[in-house]
């Protein structure tokens, strides 16, 4: 379950080293990754590397987030784990197959000759490896986080499917608002970044106390 194809004609690395392997090639580059790092019909390390991702992602959440983590019968920590169990276990794999699912529909319409579901499956997995920060409270953090993210599906789609960049952005448009800009927060982010007043934007950045403005027209 733990292993990431360098090579899909070759063998398969297994475990956690590998899983950070892959964490940090598909982050420094990622071309190169979804070309050589995709196989198919080998969903299952993509799947544990999105649980994996989610997992840290709402950790974090839960431990810097007051109010964030679940509350049940009075017993924090447990309640804590059991959310952490039902997001990453149940909630993550069905967003990422819906959604994969969702994709592919939109790729038939788009790339006529691409690769499989499979594929796909692995492109949003993969995707997913900047959002590992995401639980942070900081806005800042978490629209970056997104828009890499998002930006990193697109790649993985031009790349995977063999097709422009475009066509990739076309058709990977909505699926990366549902994962990136709902699943993972990024439009309540900017929102907070991002603020208008009477005849003015601002771009608000809490952490270091700042706001820019830019008249509007």
């Amino acid at each position: 379950m733990t292993q990431w194809v360098e090579n899909p004609s070759g063998g398969r690395d297994r475990g956690p080293a590998a899983l950070a392997r892959a964490w940090v090639e598909v982050l420094v580059s990622p071309r190169r990754f979804f070309r050589h790092g995709i196989a198919p019909g080998d969903q299952a390390p993509g799947l544990v590397f999105a649980v994996v991702v989610v997992l840290a992602e709402e950790a974090t959440r839960f431990a810097l987030v007051p109010g964030a983590a679940p509350t049940l019968g009075g017993r924090p920590a447990l309640s804590a784990l059991f959310g952490l169990a039902l997001v990453a276990l149940f909630v993550a794999p069905a967003v990422l197959h819906l959604t994969a699912a969702l994709q592919t529909v939109l790729l038939m319409a788009t790339v006529p000759d691409r690769a499989g579901t499979s594929e796909t499956v692995q492109v949003i997995a993969y995707a997913t490896a900047p959002c590992v920060f995401a639980g942070v409270p900081s806005p800042t953090l978490r629209a970056a986080c997104a828009t890499y993210g998002a930006a990193l599906f697109v790649v993985g789609l031009r790349e995977v499917h063999d097709t422009s960049a475009v066509r990739a952005l076309v058709a990977g448009a909505v699926p990366a608002a549902l994962v990136f800009g709902y699943a993972f927060r990024g439009f309540a982010a900017l929102d907070e970044l991002v603020v208008r007043h009477a005849g003015e934007v601002c771009l608000r950045l809490a952490e270091l106390g700042a706001e820019v403005c830019a008249p509007l027209g």
